[in-house]
């Protein structure tokens, strides 16, 4: 089996945090792709090409055909959880199972996990827009983080630290979400004259602290809902789910290397 080559997933990232992040640092500048709706397009362009340039690494053999078809199960049944939530202020319980299937199942598989559910979600709920390629590189990166952890060996630990570790990482993972999803978009919600618009030109110092109020004004409401949610959910299922999910990966032969990244040598 092919191994992953870390490059690209790397180059990826960095240009999906670039994506993220361009508003906080961009000069005051009349060149043409700095001009806000310009800049606008420019950032979609480069999330998207993050998101695929990680896909494409992925896909080039670093799960097989048994993998693949636990991942497309996974990704129908957290694009439908997402559904249960519509509508509910902050109420998402797609993400405690994101994160145990990533966990369950290795950083590589959970990155494709995030990515392609909330595509698959962003069809079923006609949430197709510009926000989408950063919604599916903020459930990569929290998938991608999640099954990170997988590494760590907690047979020496009791099965109760294992369950604060998930519940926590949950916790903070829905609450980086919110921010994430603010970030990409506080830049056109607003406007240029009050106290939590970006200025193009200001510091980087100044920009944070306008976008941190406008975060901690405007999305706590959402946030904090989804990150009690989600970290109740785990503290409810993990042990019987992810006993699922390690029994399903004994029975269909799926050892760490078919599953989970490697370096590249």
């Amino acid at each position: 089996m092919q191994k992953i080559n870390f490059l690209p997933l790397l180059v990826g990232s960095i240009l999906g945090f670039i994506a993220f992040t361009w508003p906080l640092y961009i000069p005051d500048s009349h060149f043409p792709l700095f001009q806000p709706g310009n800049a606008r397009v420019l950032a979609l362009l480069i999330a998207f090409f993050a998101v695929a340039l990680i896909a494409i690494e992925i896909s080039r053999g670093a799960m097989d055909a048994k993998a693949v078809a636990i991942l497309g199960v996974l990704s129908a049944l957290i694009a439908a959880l997402r559904l249960v939530g519509a509508g509910a202020v902050g109420v998402e319980p797609m993400w405690f199972l994101l994160i145990l299937a990533s966990y369950a199942f290795g950083a590589t598989f959970g990155f494709s996990l995030g990515v392609v559910s909330l595509a698959a979600s962003a069809f079923l709920t006609g949430g197709i827009g510009p926000w989408l390629p950063f919604q599916m590189l903020s459930a990569g990166w929290i998938g991608m983080l999640a099954g990170a952890f997988s590494h760590l060996n907690f047979r020496k630990f009791k099965l109760r630290s294992e369950i604060l570790l998930l519940v926590s990482l949950g916790v903070v993972a829905s609450l980086i979400f919110g921010l994430l999803m603010d970030l990409q978009l506080w830049p056109w919600l607003t406007g240029t004259d009050t106290q939590l618009s970006f200025i193009a030109g200001a510091s980087i110092i100044e920009n944070i602290q306008r976008f941190l109020l406008f975060h901690l004004t405007t999305a706590l409401a959402w946030d904090l809902p989804r990150a009690l949610t989600t970290g109740v959910l785990i503290s409810l299922t993990a042990r019987p789910i992810l006993n699922s999910f390690r029994r399903a990966r004994l029975r269909l032969n799926l050892t760490s290397h078919e599953i989970q990244p490697k370096a590249n040598v």
